[in-house]
């Protein structure tokens, strides 16, 4: 009998998870992507420390994730597929030992990506997985009996049309593109009837106005120790003044509440250690020149108390000070570009997918990663979701019956 063929497209760390899971099953696959190598997106993810997965309890771990139409209960079914220990084992069984922060974040020791992808891609090729680069996928034709699919991509010498059993797609989002994650495959899908979600820009900054001396005064400012509420939502953390507004975990982790305001605000706490009555009370006698002495007084950094004066304008008294600065109300405007974001919502619906992750429309074809429409904020579960969908793809595939 011969050995059924899977194809995986996109090299990223789904792809490549689905590869891995294909191969070690006896599968023949061949990975195929548009760039001359795999894995730059993980690459650039690992530039500033690579954080693979985290420690949170399993029982909330599944509550990171969202997305438009998912089924309530499927990511703790993913994660029971290639969950946060399973992903440490993995990464030492290459021989890359890992660490929890204090955040609960994990990192590969030294939290580089580039010796944790050589050594993994060196063990997909001796497992016998074969690497088609420079193939960009550009249309599918259905099974046809006896023939399989057929796949169409465009090369360095012109367009190939190859055949293959199954189909595992990994195509990413639609953040920095020059990695190749781009979201050319949207069109593809559409023509194919394969229902998208708008891709969006996810775990990004956020734009707000400000006059150009303030704005040469607060660019680069790091804020320490706030809280940041929208919705109903608040996030313990640290933003990042910028040129065009503000970056930072609590902004990332609300990205989704601010997608969907028609007016976009949120609401910083400065000083969350103190109420407002001890924060009167530490201005004593001060009837005057309020916002210098909160900068002594209350520690309050010279860059809060700048955006505090443009939204609010110079304090009246420290009573009102202390209540903006407990609660400034910063209005934003937009997210930034979508190729600036960490990574992208939206992509391939859910209903579009049964719970093994296949196309309803093509049985057979298996999507994984960003690709699909979900989310999550940075802290280790972007990357654990690309395992762990990538894992449970590449298991349907295996066990997918040929008709």
């Amino acid at each position: 009998m011969p050995q059924r063929e899977l194809a995986v497209i996109g090299g990223g760390p789904a792809g490549l998870r689905a590869a891995e899971v294909g191969v070690r099953a006896g599968l023949r696959v061949t990975i195929y992507d548009g760039k001359p190598s795999v894995g730059r997106k993980f690459l650039v993810a690992g530039k500033s420390g690579l954080n693979l997965t985290n420690v949170m309890s399993p029982a909330v771990f599944p509550n990171q994730y969202s997305g438009e139409g998912l089924v309530s209960g499927e990511w703790a079914r993913y994660l029971d597929a290639f969950g946060p220990d399973d992903l440490r084992k993995w990464a030492m069984d290459l021989g890359v030992d890992t660490f929890e922060a204090s955040s609960g974040k994990v990192f590969p020791v030294g939290k580089k990506a580039a010796p944790l992808l050589r050594r993994w891609v060196l063990r997909l090729r001796a497992e016998g997985v074969h690497f088609a680069m420079n193939h960009r996928w550009v249309g599918l034709d259905p099974r046809t009996a006896g023939s399989g699919f057929g796949l169409h991509f465009q090369c360095p010498e012109g367009e190939v049309r190859v055949l293959t059993d199954v189909i595992i797609f990994a195509l990413g989002g639609a953040s920095w593109p020059q990695t190749g994650s781009d979201g050319g495959w949207v069109p593809l899908f559409e023509d194919l009837g394969i229902p998208v979600t708008p891709l969006a820009a996810a775990n990004c900054g956020w734009e707000f106005a400000l006059p150009a001396e303030t704005l040469a005064r607060v660019d680069g400012a790091p804020l320490h120790n706030l809280r940041v509420r929208a919705g109903g939502r608040e996030i313990q953390g640290e933003l990042m003044l910028t040129r065009y507004g503000v970056e930072g975990t609590p902004v990332y982790t609300l990205g989704p509440i601010l997608r969907k305001a028609g007016k976009p605000i949120i609401e910083v706490d400065f000083k969350p250690s103190f109420t407002v009555a001890q924060l009167v009370q530490k201005m004593e006698s001060v009837r005057r020149g309020f916002l210098a002495e909160a900068e002594v007084r209350w520690k309050l950094p010279r860059a809060a108390g700048l955006l505090v004066k443009h939204f609010y304008g110079e304090p009246p008294s420290a009573e009102a000070l202390a209540t903006w600065v407990k609660a400034c109300r910063i209005p934003l405007s937009k997210p930034r570009p979508i190729e600036e974001a960490i990574s992208t919502a939206g992509g391939v619906a859910w209903a579009a997918l049964d719970k093994h992750l296949m196309l309803r429309r093509l049985p057979g074809v298996f999507c994984a990663g960003e690709m699909l429409a979900w989310e999550a904020p940075t802290g280790g579960f972007l990357l654990q979701g690309c395992f762990a969908t990538g894992t449970v793809a590449g298991e349907a595939a295996v066990g997918h019956p040929l008709t």
